[in-house]
């Protein structure tokens, strides 16, 4: 397995490989999206940092600058430069504990302003389209009489809850990355703490811890998943 880690922009890991396969993140080196007064922000494919609650000013500031990276004993520690409008300073550390097909990504924030900020990291993972990806549901009940709800889903505005590309389930719910138009995306609280993607004859499994008591945003959406034409995308929150 190999990464392909830019010090150009972000910080992002623009690649994903098991030998000389192909890339299993998504490549989008033309992929844009304008951000109020600032320009274009290049999403380039791969795994990127960005800060929840999405707000197009904050969110979609471009990330051109190179960032730094220090090597450590297993790995590399990658800083953003501090974002001028916010204050926030985004930082990844890439860490390859094994000889197994395992990464361990620690995401950060920090906060150089001179007042408090709400937000959460927030780690996506871009997919290349043509596979499937697996969103876990509990199935144990929330009560022992079994009488409260024990799960949520949060939809955004543009999808089509009878969309082809949605197969609802009771133990998963699975979306196919074949779209031709549009958008859609589904967030949930994942006490499970894992999403996968399954792309031809390999399987890629994200984890994120979840927290039980904590309040996520979204609606308590700890994990999502966004799929368009070009891409689906993996997202875990802080």
């Amino acid at each position: 397995m190999s990464l392909t880690i830019t010090q150009s922009v972000g910080p992002r890991i623009l690649a994903l490989q098991l030998g000389d396969g192909p890339n299993l993140f998504a490549e989008l080196p033309h992929f844009t999206i304008p951000c109020p007064d600032a320009g274009l922000l290049t999403l380039w494919g791969g795994h990127r940092l960005w800060h929840a609650p999405e707000v197009s000013r904050r969110t979609y500031l471009p990330d051109e600058q190179p960032v730094s990276m220090t090597a450590t004993a297993d790995g590399v520690h990658i800083v953003q430069p501090t974002e001028a409008l916010t204050g926030l300073q985004k930082s990844i550390t890439v860490r390859l504990p094994d000889d197994t097909a395992t990464v361990i990504v620690d995401h950060g924030l920090t906060n150089h302003g001179l007042w408090p900020v709400t937000c959460a990291p927030w780690a996506i993972t871009q997919m290349r389209p043509g596979g499937t990806a697996v969103l876990p549901q509990p199935t144990t009940p929330a009560d022992p009489d079994g009488l409260q709800p024990n799960r949520s889903l949060v939809l955004w505005q543009y999808t089509d809850m009878n969309s082809p590309y949605i197969q609802w389930g009771n133990e998963r719910i699975r979306i196919t990355a074949a779209m031709t138009d549009g958008a859609l995306k589904i967030g949930f609280p994942n006490p499970r703490g894992w999403l996968a993607y399954h792309w031809q004859d390999m399987l890629f499994v994200k984890q994120a811890r979840f927290a039980a008591q904590a309040t996520y945003l979204d609606r308590n959406s700890s994990s999502q998943c966004y799929c368009n034409d070009q891409f689906l995308e993996l997202e875990t929150l802080g």
